[in-house]
């Protein structure tokens, strides 16, 4: 019996040195108080306008030839009405690659976020980093994303702490 108290003791010890420290972060707050963000959002939003306003040229081209060619087809050869049907298929394939070419999964918007927001995201990566090192966590759980955190308590949010690392207040 005094065998089975004492390993109890020694397995408690053991389990209380080896607690894990861990942090919150809320990824939203932190990246709603840094203006490069917000700079870069705003840049986003205005090539992404640019460019599906493009692609609406074109879609609206597409359909116009559409209707003349509606109106037209009665007076058309076969010849006539096969080559508009071409040139209208043609440009509704124009405005679909260079959809896809802007917003498709690879595409232009995607590159210009990643080009933009990367080095947003590594600084902030590298602030958590530096103050999870300083101060022992082995976990930072971003508290914004869906992660089923039900409560957390103040006292482990670092987000302040985050952004005076990045120089903001």
């Amino acid at each position: 019996m005094k065998k089975i108290i004492m390993l109890m003791l020694l397995c408690a010890t053991t389990l209380s040195m080896q607690a894990q420290k861990f942090a919150l972060v809320d990824m939203e707050y932190i990246l709603k108080n840094v203006p490069a963000y917000e700079r870069a959002n705003e840049q986003l939003n205005q090539v992404s306008k640019k460019w599906q306003a493009e692609v609406e040229a074109l879609n609206t081209e597409a359909s116009t030839m559409y209707k003349n060619y509606q109106n037209e087809v009665v007076f058309l050869s076969q010849e006539q009405k096969k080559a508009k049907q071409e040139a209208i298929m043609q440009k509704e394939k124009e405005a679909s690659d260079l959809k896809k070419k802007y917003f498709g999964p690879e595409g232009e918007l995607f590159k210009k976020r990643e080009s933009l927001m990367t080095p947003i995201q590594e600084e902030i990566y590298n602030a958590v980093k530096d103050i999870s090192d300083l101060r022992g966590y082995s976990l930072v759980i971003d508290r914004a994303s869906d992660s089923g955190i039900i409560f957390g308590s103040p006292k482990i949010d670092i987000s302040n702490e985050v952004l005076s690392k990045l120089g903001y207040n």
